[in-house]
């Protein structure tokens, strides 16, 4: 997969692309689902297939008063997801209060036609672009009779009954719905992070946590999560804590995690969790002893949650796979 930084001097080899354009935050199903279909049409009229983004996320220049804004994939994360789709390219534009200016008319006059000769576009059933978000689907169908390209409008994805969105993938991590954020992701939430020093309260408890300083904002609500652990190339059971440590009277959040029969010291090195499912709310205990009884609790859930992502010790099915089936 090509990465097309920018939207001038595009090769020869993109012209007559078959496009989709979106911020593709998370790389859900209903993203896949698009980006499956731009492969497929590309393939039968060989040509090649272009996803068009953006970089900021468009609503953290246009929004700036609405911090933080929460992210569920990071820029490497999202190249990387449309990368195993097959993609054979991804236009990454520098999204800015100058480039917000670009009417719709520019956008497919300048980008989709002059530097990409587009043969067909797919966007999704509610996706606006340009300037006071003039562009939609009838305003590309007019514009495609006229230039000579043809649009096709997805339909929102569903699992059940809920439509699947990235704001409401965001919002089912917030809530603690770990489970739920990953049946809509098409798989589940992760989290990358170094380890740092901590307080050694779980060394003390029998359960040697490693704290965590992740590199995404969007934390799942305050809790005990079971989760996939990956390090150094291997997979490890986990139990996760996000919160404050009331039985101790902390007030600045942590994260903590305690790795299932592991012992190694991973000061300073970096994993990646896969959040699989909620255990419990965050509690306070009268004592240390209650506290390390529940974590013992919390222990033998975690392994019966993880217990089918794993087939043997440091062996596990990649929790990260994209799920094909929708």
């Amino acid at each position: 997969m090509k990465i097309l930084r920018g939207y001038k001097g595009v090769s020869d080899e993109f012209k007559g692309a078959v496009a989709t354009i979106g911020n593709f935050d998370g790389v859900h199903l209903g993203h896949q689902q698009i980006f499956r279909k731009i492969v497929q049409e590309a393939r039968q009229c060989q040509s090649k297939s272009v996803v068009i983004t953006f970089d900021p996320h468009p609503k953290s220049v246009l929004h700036p008063e609405k911090r933080p804004f929460y992210l569920l994939t990071t820029l490497d994360e999202k190249l990387k997801l449309i990368k195993s789709l097959e993609i054979d390219g991804v236009m990454l534009i520098p999204f800015s209060l100058e480039f917000s200016k670009t009417t719709a008319t520019d956008f497919v006059c300048r980008i989709l036609w002059e530097q990409l000769r587009i043969k067909k576009i797919f966007i999704g059933h509610d996706y606006t672009f340009g300037r006071g978000k003039e562009g939609n689907e009838e305003f590309l169908a007019r514009y495609g009779k006229k230039l000579g390209f043809r649009v096709d409008v997805t339909n929102a994805v569903k699992v059940g009954d809920i439509i699947i969105s990235s704001t409401r993938i965001r919002n089912a991590i917030c809530d603690g719905d770990v489970r739920l954020a990953g049946s809509l992701l098409g798989r589940p939430y992760n989290l990358k992070g170094s380890v740092a020093g901590g307080y050694k309260r779980g060394t003390q408890l029998g359960f040697p946590t490693a704290n965590l300083d992740p590199e995404k904002l969007l934390l799942p609500r305050e809790g005990v999560y079971a989760v996939v652990v990956e390090l150094n190339g291997k997979r490890y059971q986990g139990v996760l804590n996000i919160g404050r440590n009331p039985t101790f009277g902390n007030e600045n959040l942590t994260v903590e995690l305690h790795i299932l029969d592991f012992s190694d010291d991973i000061y300073g090195e970096k994993l990646e969790l896969f959040f699989i499912d909620r255990i419990r709310e965050e509690i306070r205990f009268d004592n240390p002893e209650s506290l390390a009884d529940q974590i013992r609790s919390d222990v033998a859930q975690a392994r019966t949650v993880l217990e089918p992502f794993f087939a043997g010790k440091n062996s596990a099915s990649d929790p990260s796979s994209q799920d094909s089936s929708s």
